[in-house]
């Protein structure tokens, strides 16, 4: 007499069938998200190189500029950091004014940040006015001759960093030039490495920078 065939194992064979199969696909998902992951990151790898290397694109240029128009006693280009720094001697003594000589001198910063702002939405230029530790000793009110009003040395920093932003805009139109950001740090924010109270703490910044679009999409 033969015997019957056992339901049970069939069915188990089944679910073990089954389960290699869920299994199968599991991995699958997992091998998937990895490489997703992975393509993602080399993307924003490449995303990154590529801002990277249009910052620092423009900041050589300005640099060969600096030097060929013999205005290194006026502005400094640090490439690796992607700063500008407009030395105390850009402003005239305890005024926010651009002397005429030093507008002409640095012209060309107008033509290359126009340029840095058109290539791409996403670029922005924060400039930011520092200045030693030393106290406003009297209220500044002539607007005519300080081009500012201030009482201390975070309104004077902004005025500053105003009056750089005003040098670099020239004819780039309005909602462009809405990219190039100011703020004033007074003397919070000394060069590392140098005392509080050191005349070189006296600057305005430039920093160029390219956004990223999710910090775009969230203004």
């Amino acid at each position: 007499m033969k015997d019957k065939p056992n339901e049970w194992v069939s069915i188990s064979d089944l679910m073990a069938g089954l389960l290699a199969v869920v299994m199968l696909l599991l991995v699958l998902s997992v091998l998937q998200k990895k490489q997703s992951e992975l393509q993602h990151q080399k993307e924003m790898n490449e995303i990154a190189s590529l801002k990277k290397n249009r910052i620092s694109d423009t900041l050589n240029e300005l640099k060969n500029l600096v030097e060929k128009n013999g205005a290194d006693q006026l502005v400094s280009v640090d490439v690796p950091s992607g700063k500008v720094t407009l030395r105390d001697n850009v402003f005239e003594r305890g005024s926010a004014c651009i002397s005429p000589e030093t507008r002409k001198s640095v012209a060309f910063f107008q033509d290359k940040v126009a340029e840095f702002l058109n290539a791409s939405i996403k670029s922005q230029v924060f400039i930011e006015g520092h200045t030693d530790n030393l106290p406003v000793s009297k209220p500044v009110t002539d607007y005519v001759r300080f081009c500012t009003v201030y009482d201390d040395n975070f309104t004077l920093s902004a005025a500053r960093a105003r009056e750089a932003r005003r040098l670099l805009i020239g004819g780039i139109d309005t909602d462009t030039a809405k990219r190039i950001v100011v703020a004033g740090y007074g003397d919070s924010q000394p060069i590392n490495g140098i005392q509080p109270g050191d005349a070189r703490n006296r600057r305005v910044e430039m920093h160029f920078s390219v956004l990223d679009a999710a910090t775009i999409s969230a203004k």
